[in-house]
């Protein structure tokens, strides 16, 4: 059913997505599908890494790491763009086209009280509104 699962992750905070990486995980080997490891940065240094080009490189180890240690097939793509805030699911919904990603599978934040008086959006969700493949949202 599913050959190719994209999964967002941002590599300074995978104890928050505990969760949805082990999802991720059990549904690649039900369907022994390629988990593809995404992760959108700007050309400003971050937490998760000083480049683009440290970063490709750091979510190359994770995820061949968690290929090793998960026994399942994994890849991995970095997005540049000038402004994450503005683009990032913009830059999911190129990289779901990209990899020919056929689910997606990603975390939520625990909803607050931005969501409440409606100051934050939902990433999730407008992945879910603008894309053609299924998307798996974990809490």
């Amino acid at each position: 059913m599913y050959s190719k699962i994209l999964v967002p992750v941002d590599l300074a905070h995978t104890d928050k997505m505990v969760k949805a990486l082990n999802t991720s995980i059990d549904i690649a080997k039900h369907y022994k599908a390629t988990l593809c490891y995404v992760s959108v940065t700007n050309s400003t240094p971050g937490a998760a890494a000083h480049n683009p080009k440290e970063l490709r490189e750091k979510l190359a180890v994770f995820a061949e790491e968690q290929g090793k240690s998960h026994g399942i097939s994994t890849d991995s793509i970095v997005m540049e763009t000038a402004d994450t805030a503005v683009e990032l699911e913009d830059k999911l919904l190129e990289a779901i086209k990209t990899t020919g990603a056929d689910l997606v599978v990603m975390a939520s934040h625990p909803p607050g009280i931005g969501d409440k008086l409606h100051i934050l959006h939902s990433n999730g969700a407008n992945i879910v509104r603008h894309s053609d493949i299924s998307v798996f949202v974990v809490r």
